[in-house]
């Protein structure tokens, strides 16, 4: 049994670690890459648009002043926490299946969270000026409205992103080394051995990054649940129709779990049969994120009933004429999809066939993906367009300068994305090894 597993461990690690220094499908990837880069151009141009002609290109307007950009911030952190949770709290909890999923989800994290940072200081109108917002010393005197959501906002993200960056970093030290090993040009090992900091592999060198990773998960978990529930009080601190509800603050964690773990899905299933990876991405990985997204996707259900009932309950004449406009009004629409592409697909995954068959799960992720979109965009546009004054009310329609930042955002994430998986191990080898070790099945690593 010892030679079967030595074997594995062999397999594995080679399969892994071969994918940076001889990549296994090039011309797929120049094609996506190709692609990614179109929609950073868009990125490009947008914002340049909106640097010289300010926020007025957008289609906001008053009382509609949190546009696309609030509800593609909100969108884009959710779909990062996924990462955190598969990675860090697995990892206190000692579940040795996150091995085969953990490095790209953290990937994904710390890119989904750069785009959601950009969002608030482009919306700011002046962007060049958004270290306002930072408790610096200055000559003035002056320090931020701590009262203000942007202020919460520069806290929160940059938290999430430091720590996203560090726990992403110190995981990943460990196999930067095997691919300095096992490179054979000499540009290649300078740069991986520069970028895995010395690591040999000492006794001593795996008792400090196991203290320093550990460390900085138990630090990371409890951000999923600040950084999402203090978006969320962004909403239910305003006397704002439809936001003024205490059952926000859980309700956007789930909801940004739910996004995530669908988008963590779509990846994995693409990567699966990009680069051949499955051996290590199996079908119990599926069906585990499967099971996740089932699971996230009811409690968001949850929510959504929480909602109505709290509307209703409480009488309140605007609150309740806020869900009837939700229900049947001019962005009904926004309600609708959401609650058609979240819930109704998802019920697929109640069987066990369908969780492990990696188109499926690709679609019904794809679905839950674009139904929270909605849903951030039906939550800001639905209460924010009638106000309490007749007089104020207006439409909201996204100029295209917004739907072309948004794109170009799609570009910001999938650019440095494509590029982790072409130069950087996908997947934890070391941990895979070590599972495989107490294990001895790769099913379970």
């Amino acid at each position: 049994m010892s030679g079967k597993i030595r074997d594995q461990d062999a397999a594995a690690a080679e399969r892994i670690t071969r994918i940076p220094l001889k990549y296994p499908a090039p011309v797929a990837w120049w094609i996506c890459f190709a692609f990614s880069l179109l929609l950073l151009l868009s990125f490009v141009v947008s914002a340049t648009v909106l640097l010289i002609s300010g926020v007025g290109v957008w289609g906001n307007n008053i009382p509609v002043n949190w546009g696309l950009a609030i509800a593609n911030y909100i969108w884009f952190l959710g779909v990062g926490h996924a990462g955190t949770l598969i990675s860090a709290m697995l990892l206190l909890l000692g579940a040795h299946w996150r091995n085969s999923l953990n490095r790209f989800a953290e990937a994904m994290t710390l890119f989904a969270v750069i785009c959601a940072g950009l969002y608030p200081i482009l919306h700011l109108g002046r962007p060049w000026f958004f270290y306002w917002i930072a408790p610096y010393p200055n000559t003035m005197t002056i320090s931020p409205q701590f009262k203000s959501p942007l202020s919460w906002d520069f806290f929160a993200v940059l938290t999430y992103l430091t720590v996203s960056i560090l726990f992403w970093y110190i995981g990943i030290i460990p196999d930067l080394a095997a691919v300095r090993d096992r490179a054979r040009r000499r540009w290649q090992q300078v740069i991986y051995g520069l970028a895995a900091l010395g690591w040999r592999g000492s006794a001593r060198h795996w008792a400090r990054w196991n203290q320093a990773y550990r460390l900085t998960a138990a630090i990371a978990v409890p951000l999923v649940v600040s950084v999402h529930s203090e978006i969320s009080l962004l909403f239910a601190a305003g006397p704002i129709p439809g936001w003024t509800s205490t059952v926000f603050p859980p309700y956007f964690v789930l909801g940004a779990a739910f996004s995530g773990f669908a988008v963590v899905a779509m990846i994995a299933v693409v990567l699966r049969h990009a680069l051949g990876l499955g051996m290590l991405v199996t079908d119990r990985h599926l069906d585990l994120l499967g099971r996740f997204l089932l699971a996230t996707g009811l409690m968001t259900a949850y929510g959504y009933v929480a909602e109505v009932f709290d509307s209703l309950y409480g009488g309140e004449l605007q609150e309740v004429g806020t869900l009837m406009d939700r229900l049947a009004g001019a962005y009904a629409f926004s309600y609708w999809s959401a609650v058609i592409l979240n819930f109704l697909p998802l019920q697929l995954l109640w069987f066990e066939s369908v969780r492990r068959q990696p188109p499926m799960l690709f679609l019904i992720g794809l679905s839950v993906t674009i139904g929270m979109w909605f849903e951030r965009y039906m939550l800001l546009t639905t209460s924010l367009y009638r106000d309490y004054l007749v007089s104020s009310w207006g439409q909201y329609h996204p100029s295209v300068w917004e739907w072309g930042l948004y794109a170009g955002m799609l570009g910001v994430f999938l650019t440095p994305f494509l590029l982790f998986v072409r130069f950087l191990p996908v997947i934890s080898t070391f941990e895979v090894e070590e599972a495989l070790r107490e294990t001895g099945d790769l099913r379970h690593a």
